[in-house]
């Protein structure tokens, strides 16, 4: 049994070089409830990371430095998914961590996987909500494309669990903390370094200064009901700083590039706003976790309502930039 706050916990950093996101600084928020906080780096964290790290109340950051036959192992190859996994196993075992905490990106699923076979450990993916019963660390995640609520206790040490974005939302520690960097350095095994980047794709979704689609705190979709026009629903997102999505149909159609669905990308923001989509069951898998619904459609019978904490009945084309200049007058009127 272990005294609820006294944990350790391991939290990678996705982006130790630039700058924390958000979804990071929420695992360290998590994490704090939990105990001590530790955090593992792929590559040195610069100067900006460490202050975000302080003033979450983090000591120690474990800085990577594998290695394969005596060849340092840099770049692209450092992110590979069973490199991340033995790095994450060392690290573990170097802190005797009771937790390993991931942000739930489509690599991190892969990595934290890997952790969980290596370590023998309890792996639980895409959860919601992380507390510590005194005994175990138990998880809260919503499963069945979001139509029930569940919860996992956690019987192992560690245990290896992806969070979803908007999980909690970001504080800092209440007294900043100096940050120290500790080389981890990692052998890794043959298995870890067989992979080889062939190609990399850039994820285009957060152009424009927008958040990427799966962790963004508002997301506007568009569907159908656009007919290929998703200008009200660009400058809506504009207004409100949200990532852009749209449904299957629309994304086949070619006017957007990433769907919201079961077998797209799943989301859980703080506000998801649909405008012109039915609220096909492919589509409302993907999506009705979200804290709160607005529904704008032009049906008053459209399926999405009936999930909706907010239904709008009319014209995408009008209701949406009206919402977006009366954003834009209260953001000028509050300077």
């Amino acid at each position: 049994m272990s005294t609820p706050g006294t944990r350790t916990v391991l939290v990678l950093l996705d982006s130790a070089a630039t700058e924390l996101r958000s979804p990071v600084l929420e695992l360290l928020t998590i994490g704090r409830a939990l105990g001590r906080v530790e955090a593992v780096a792929l590559e040195a964290p610069s100067v900006g990371v460490l202050a975000q790290l302080g003033a979450h109340g983090v000591a120690l950051v474990r800085q990577a430095e594998p290695s394969s036959g005596g060849e340092v192992v840099t770049g692209d190859a450092l992110h590979l998914t069973p490199v991340v996994a033995e790095v994450l196993a060392a690290a573990a075992r170097a802190s005797h961590a009771d937790a390993v905490l991931l942000t739930s990106s489509f690599p991190n699923k892969e990595a934290a996987a890997r952790l969980a076979f290596l370590t023998e450990a309890g792996l639980v993916v895409d959860a919601s909500a992380l507390h510590d019963d005194g005994t175990h660390l138990v998880a809260d995640k919503r499963v069945f494309a979001g139509s029930w609520d569940v919860r996992s206790e956690i019987l192992t040490d560690p245990a290896v669990l992806t969070l979803r974005a908007n999980s909690v939302a970001p504080q800092p520690a209440d007294a900043a903390v100096a940050t120290e960097v500790e080389a981890l350095r990692v052998e890794l095994s043959p298995a870890a370094t067989a992979a080889r980047v062939v190609s990399r794709t850039v994820d285009e979704s957060a152009g424009a200064g927008r958040p990427a689609l799966g962790e963004a705190a508002i997301v506007v979709a568009g569907g159908r009901g656009t007919n290929g026009d998703f200008g009200p629903v660009v400058e809506l997102a504009d207004a409100l700083g949200a990532a852009v999505g749209a449904t299957r149909d629309a994304v086949y159609e070619g006017w957007h590039d990433q769907f919201v669905g079961q077998t797209g990308v799943t989301v859980a923001p703080r506000l998801y706003i649909g405008a012109g989509i039915s609220g096909a069951p492919h589509h409302r898998g993907g999506m009705q976790a979200s804290q709160v619904i607005v529904a704008v459609n032009n049906d008053p019978e459209c399926p999405l309502f009936e999930i909706s904490d907010f239904a709008v009945v009319g014209d995408l084309a009008d209701v949406l930039p009206q919402a977006a200049e009366v954003l834009r007058e209260h953001r000028a009127s509050q300077g």
